[in-house]
């Protein structure tokens, strides 16, 4: 009988994060996100993911507001 252990994955250091937005700032992609993100018909906060309505102009959650 054959039993298999799964082994986590460590997390990505902050370096192999700096290399891969390297990577995609060549080729044309924006990697800093100045503004809210979009989760399906809400607003996400960038900082703490927090979800809003699409008229929230701060962050309820940890106060974050676009400048």
């Amino acid at each position: 009988m054959w039993y298999t252990i799964a082994c986590m994955a460590s997390a990505p250091s902050s370096d192999t994060d700096d290399l891969l937005d390297e990577f995609l700032t060549q080729r044309g992609h924006d990697v800093e996100s100045a503004g809210w993100e979009d989760n399906y018909n809400k607003k996400q906060c960038p900082d703490c993911g927090g979800l809003h309505e699409t008229a929230a102009a701060e962050c309820s959650v940890c106060g974050w507001s676009p400048v």
